[in-house]
């Protein structure tokens, strides 16, 4: 396999999604609390990139593999040739040998990480790991429930921008669990972990409607496979109507966390994505297609958290 094929089966250009919060959460680690582990941030980047691009792996296996239980229960249907692995003319097993591969470097640098930090970190790791899988893989994928778009947006947009933090302030009193004489005690800041909650907002908004307009322009189609995602109980109006909510919310949430002086001022510069994605929000209200216009929320998430993280960047530097 060559590597443009690898990165093709694991679809390099979607790891935006998780790479966006890692760094927002590692510029904030060092802009509020002055704290920056350089071997943390490597390892947690490796891990990350790595169990991103194993559960796009296991995802288009899963594609493959009912699309081989169609096609052999239906001799006359051919085979889906969007299908990344028979598209690039990819061996099954190879595909499922860097499954695995990618797995084992995604958990050896998570247990790295934990050895670096805490317990906590390890915790989180499994609850992401098993969400992580449970997304794509199971009797019913959470992709498929209307609940993709919580799980996405919590996980990818929080939780990795939480622990992206968390890893350089581990010591900082922030989260801290303790056994003992049988008794488990949790201590919580719950003033700081309501920060991160906040400036992870415009992330969780970003990929919960990346989701939701893939589920949108899928909506018929999910349909007729049987498949409900939140679309299908919002109606295709309400969830249009969502789509363009959850980016002011995003707004109003950067105002706060400038006024509460969580972030600096320069952050105010993410209001004026608003003219870009207001453009984009109406082209998609207007033909929600897959093909045509699905790109344009990815672009929104990119627009918006890129600027956010172009600010912060010009904070520390002239901090």
């Amino acid at each position: 396999m060559s590597l443009t094929n690898f990165f093709k089966f694991i679809e390099i250009q979607t790891k935006l999604a998780s790479m966006i919060p890692f760094i927002i959460g590692t510029l904030y680690s060092i802009y509020r609390f002055k704290s920056f582990i350089p071997k943390n941030f490597i390892i947690m980047g490796i891990s990350l990139l790595a169990f991103d691009m194993a559960t796009t792996a296991i995802n288009n296996y899963i594609d493959y593999i009912k699309d081989l239980k169609h096609y052999k229960e239906d001799l006359k249907k051919k085979y889906d040739y969007d299908n990344k692995i028979v598209k690039y003319g990819i061996k099954e097993s190879l595909a499922i040998g860097i499954i695995f591969i990618l797995l084992a470097i995604a958990i050896f640098c998570g247990i790295l990480l934990t050895l670096n930090t805490n317990i906590i970190v390890l915790f989180i790791g499994i609850i992401s790991f098993i969400a992580g899988i449970l997304y794509t893989y199971g009797p019913i994928p959470i992709s498929r429930m209307p609940l993709g778009e919580i799980f996405s947006g919590f996980f990818m947009g929080f939780v990795i921008l939480f622990l992206s933090c968390y890893i350089h302030i581990f010591n900082s009193n922030i989260l801290i669990f303790s056994y003992s004489n049988s008794i488990l005690n949790i201590s919580i800041n719950l003033v700081e972990v309501l920060y991160i909650f906040l400036i992870s907002i415009p992330t969780i908004s970003g990929i919960a409607n990346i989701m939701l307009a893939n589920n949108i322009c899928d909506l018929e189609e999910d349909i007729n496979n049987n498949r409900y995602t939140l679309p299908y109980y919002l109606g295709k109006k309400n969830a249009l109507t969502l789509f363009k909510y959850l980016y002011y919310i995003s707004y109003l949430d950067i105002i706060v966390l400038v006024l509460l002086k969580v972030t600096p001022m320069i952050s105010l510069l993410v209001l004026l994505t608003i003219i870009p994605i207001y453009k984009n929000i109406k082209l998609f209200h207007k033909s929600p297609i897959k093909s045509e216009t699905f790109i344009l929320s990815v672009k929104n998430f990119a627009i918006m958290n890129l600027t956010h993280i172009l600010a912060i960047g010009i904070a520390l530097v002239f901090n």
